[in-house]
């Protein structure tokens, strides 16, 4: 890392004066920005000028840089017009690389008034896939490589695009001046209508329209030569476009649709218009994030916009439509109105993550988005949120490296759950209401958690506490499990911290003002009302009793698991819960179903329910046909798989799992329908069923594999593509197929059809195939930037590749980090993704000697402690469950084969 030069550390004054944080006498009002890519240096040259306000006197001007060369600073004192008034001299201007400033410092303080501070720098385009950057693409059409010019500056990247503010609150209006080559198909974008272009010879430079204020992390440029299609908002002149490769225009009709369809439900939602001329969406060949909601030109990797029914799956039509979803929401809850500071980051992301399953549900109303949400947001996030290495939501972060990594699941996924408990509790009409009020009331600024709340609280009719109900939830990490006691009719819960490791129970727990108690809002219906009934277990109550009328067979709390908790019931209980599972299912919502499933495994798992109680309950799924409820029994029989797998117990469990599958796979089988659900659900269990080595399964998936690899112009259903062309690869396994798979993979445009082949190439029981295919992938020419960790990931997963990968992390560390740099949040979170399985404490003592020789962690600090908490439960696991996993599934199997017999 560089270090301040030791002539500045002698001769600077203010040096004591500076942290990650900007000083609160400097406010920018406007940046002129004028910036020229040079696209066969891959280098860049930039000026720019900021109009700004001294709100008391400073001796020293710090704006943000981060590996940029700046050459000539002037400072100009200006009139209240905006005239210069005269020239300030520096005595003094460094780059401070610590916290990424460029400072300028002055003899005396400057007075309170405007001022302009232009700066001239250069930079290079090819550092990272953030900031301001340079990748490619083969135009198929003219089978030419052509280079592209993108930017990502969230959250703290626009420093190394160009000097600037670089904190969200100092919004300001830009003026962007972006230089593109004359001619030869190249545009620049950016996120206002284009103004004028001048052409200076082999160069024609294009000034946008001045923005309206917003935050750094917003503004965004793309020069390319893409194609477009476009259509106009439904009830509005605002223009949408999709932007893409000219071969791959095509692909960009469902997003362009998804685009109107979910903008037209956001201005109705948020009863605000969209206050810009334009909407852009444009697909990014090298991306290094899903998307980026830049106000008016929103990128996206490509496979998070493009859509091509003969390639594209279920899943990858689904990711399409919430990921559009998910960024234009941001356009109003974010962009409009932004966090004051990341440390309220949950508001703009778990806001828009929840929102989006509502932008998607109203274009597609059978995707039973509502329960969706319960596997895709709620689920994933519990399991982290039931380690000591989670984090409150609202938490005091400063360093770039602190901000990337709040970019987290606890961030986005547990922010939507709040947000979605808190709609059940105050009603969907007043939360709609409440956020209209909070956006109008801070347009074109900034807020805070509180001002949110603020907002929902002034709705009439509200008999509750919403601040200090909301407080117990986001000022401390963790979430609860509500115990149920029966004694007659009534029912008495208590509450405490859920932890996933019973080991944790005795660890020092992170300080906490509510002491991990929560203000928990409590549903309920039973086999006698099907009526919803609620009351709110408050956080300083030490239990809560639910009286019903009389005698019931069964009672379930938490109704859809719309608040986020989990219940444990009395055994009989759950005994009478599995027997109304498998006599009238549809006593139960699809969402209750799942929520059964997920409490009784994860309850099991932490060694708070005995396993035969939740092994019993999974039994059910032989008659469930959803695939809500399946994708929650697939991911637990997947993590009985992964602790299973090295021990004596596993044979039969397979006979367990295939036992449980073969009704639902023998149903579906791989001929693919047109019902989204159902071929979702068709992905799931097939793809668990061949992991399992379900016989049949595997069997058909070779014989469509083979008969592809004999005819590659004639693929598989898309649906099925995926565990084909994986399963197919496994069970072949000769290095001739994987040689062809190879050649079909960089042949590949299409980026679905890609990860596909990229995929497949990882099933291989060939060591030395992965070892090579590992190699292979570090040159960019063959896998990019943005999809190699996916893929290092991908190889982890196969029990043949497992270690390999570890050892390859642990060898080859330092050139990961000086390719991606310490403070890149993906190469962070490669370490929890490739160690998830481990179970042993010789792999535990393995990770804990790779972080003592490469201490400083960057943005993966937190991911580290994730990984190690991870290893530790399945050690647990194995000490606490393994007997009793073991006689359950060997009396399953004795039944099983009697009842075989009989038959």
């Amino acid at each position: 890392m560089a270090t301040l030069a030791p002539a500045v550390k002698a001769a600077s004054k203010v040096l004591q004066n500076l942290g990650f944080r900007l000083p609160k006498q400097l406010k920018p009002s406007k940046y002129r920005l004028h910036l020229r890519p040079d696209l066969e240096k891959k280098i860049y040259a930039g000026n720019i000028s900021i109009s700004l306000q001294v709100l008391e006197p400073i001796s020293f001007i710090p704006v943000h840089t981060d590996r940029l060369n700046v050459s000539t600073v002037e400072v100009q004192q200006l009139d209240d017009s905006g005239a210069p008034l005269k020239s300030i001299t520096p005595v003094l201007t460094f780059e401070h690389p610590e916290f990424e400033y460029w400072v300028t410092e002055f003899e005396k303080p400057l007075d309170v008034g405007n001022y302009s501070l232009s700066l001239n720098f250069t930079g290079s385009l090819t550092e990272r896939i953030t900031g301001m950057y340079q990748s490619a693409y083969l135009d198929k059409l003219k089978n030419r490589t052509r280079s592209i010019v993108s930017t990502k500056f969230e959250p703290t990247y626009a420093r190394t695009a160009f000097p600037c503010f670089d904190e969200p609150a100092l919004k300001a209006q830009f003026t962007i001046t972006v230089a593109r080559p004359t001619g030869d198909d190249y545009h620049v974008l950016s996120n206002m209508p284009v103004d004028s272009e001048q052409v200076n010879g082999d160069l024609t430079e294009v000034t946008f329209q001045e923005t309206v204020p917003m935050s750094t992390y917003l503004a965004a440029f793309v020069v390319s030569d893409f194609a477009h299609i476009n259509t106009t908002v439904d009830g509005t002149s605002i223009e949408l476009r999709v932007f893409a490769p000219p071969a791959q225009i095509e692909k960009a009709q469902y997003a362009l649709e998804v685009g109107a369809s979910v903008t037209a439900y956001y201005i109705d939602y948020f009863n605000t218009s969209y206050p810009l001329p334009k909407l852009d969406l444009v697909a990014i060949p090298d991306f290094v994030s899903g998307a980026m909601e830049n106000w008016g030109l929103v990128t996206f990797r490509e496979t998070a916009l493009l859509y091509d029914e003969t390639s594209s799956s279920s899943v990858n039509k689904q990711r399409v439509a919430i990921v559009v979803a998910h960024e234009l929401a941001h356009q109003w809850f974010g962009n409009l109105v932004t966090m004051n500071w990341w440390s309220d980051l949950w508001l703009n992301e778990g806001f828009a993550s929840f929102v989006e399953y509502k932008g998607v549900k109203q274009m597609h109303p059978d995707w039973d988005m509502d329960n969706q949400f319960v596997i895709e947001e709620l689920h994933p996030v519990m399991v982290i949120d039931s380690t000591l290495a989670s984090h409150a939501i609202v938490k005091a972060i400063e360093s770039p490296a602190e901000i990337t990594e709040y970019f987290d699941t606890i961030t986005y996924s547990k922010g939507a759950a709040l947000v979605r408990m808190l709609e059940n509790l105050v009603t969907e009409e007043k939360l709609k209401n409440a956020t209209t009020r909070y956006l109008r009331r801070h347009i074109y600024s900034t807020a805070t958690t509180e001002d949110y709340l603020t907002a929902i609280e002034e709705e009439e009719g509200l008999d509750f506490d919403v601040k200090l109900i909301m407080q117990t939830w986001t000022e401390q990490m963790g979430l609860p499990v509500v115990v149920v006691e029966k004694t007659g009719f009534t029912y008495k819960l208590t509450q405490k911290r859920f932890l996933a490791n019973e080991d944790d129970y005795a660890a020092e727990a992170e300080p906490s003002s509510f002491n991990y108690r929560w203000s928990i809002p409590i549903t309920y219906q039973s086999s006698l009302n099907s009526e919803v009934q609620s009351t709110l277990f408050n956080y300083n109550d030490n239990e809560v009793s639910v009286t019903l009328p009389g005698e019931v067979n069964w009672i379930k709390f938490n109704k859809d698991q719309v608040g986020y908790y989990l219940v444990n019931y009395p055994t009989d209980t759950w005994a009478a819960l599995l027997s109304a599972l498998k006599t009238t299912q549809e006593s139960f919502s699809t969402a209750d179903r799942a929520n059964l499933l997920h409490d009784a495994n994860a309850l099991a798992a932490a060694g708070q329910l005995s396993y035969s109680t939740a092994l019993d309950l999974s039994t059910y799924l032989e008659t469930e046909q959803n695939y809500v409820p399946w994708s929650v029994g697939t991911t637990s029989l997947e993590n009985l798989r992964n602790r299973l797998y090295y021990t004596d117990l596993y044979n039969n469990y397979t006979t367990y799992a295939r036992k449980l599958l073969t009704p639902i796979v023998e149903k579906l089988t791989f001929t693919v329908g047109t019902d989204h659900l159902e071929n979702r659900l068709r992905i799931k269990v097939l793809s668990s069923a061949c992991s399992l080595g379900h016989g049949s399964s595997l069997e058909q998936a070779t014989t469509l594999f083979n008969q592809w690899l004999a005819n590659p112009e004639t693929r598989p259903s898309p649906d099925v593509r995926d565990v084909v062309y994986y399963y197919g690869m496994q069970q072949v396994n000769t290095e001739a197929v994987w040689d062809q798979l190879w050649k079909l993979y960089l042949d590949e445009t299409d980026a679905q059809e890609k990860l596909k082949l990229m995929h497949a190439l990882c099933a291989t029981q060939v060591p030395w195939l992965l070892r090579r295919y590992i190699n292979w992938a570090w040159d960019e020419s063959n896998v990019r930037r943005q999809d190699y960790f996916t893929l290092l990931g991908y190889i982890s997963q196969n029990p043949v590749g497992q270690s390999l990968v570890w050892d390859y992390v642990r060898e080859n560390w330092e050139q990961l980090v000086e390719r991606y740099g310490i403070n890149e949040r993906t190469l962070g979170r490669l370490i929890p993704t490739i160690t998830a399985r481990f179970s042993t404490q010789t792999k535990l003592e393995e990770m804990e000697q790779f972080f003592a020789k490469y201490p400083e962690a960057g943005a993966g600090t937190a991911a580290r402690q994730q990984a190690l908490e991870t290893v530790k439960a399945n050690i647990k696991w194995l000490a606490l469950n393994k007997e009793s996993v073991g006689t359950w599934l060997a009396n399953f199997v004795q039944q099983s084969t009697v009842t075989n017999r009989i038959q």
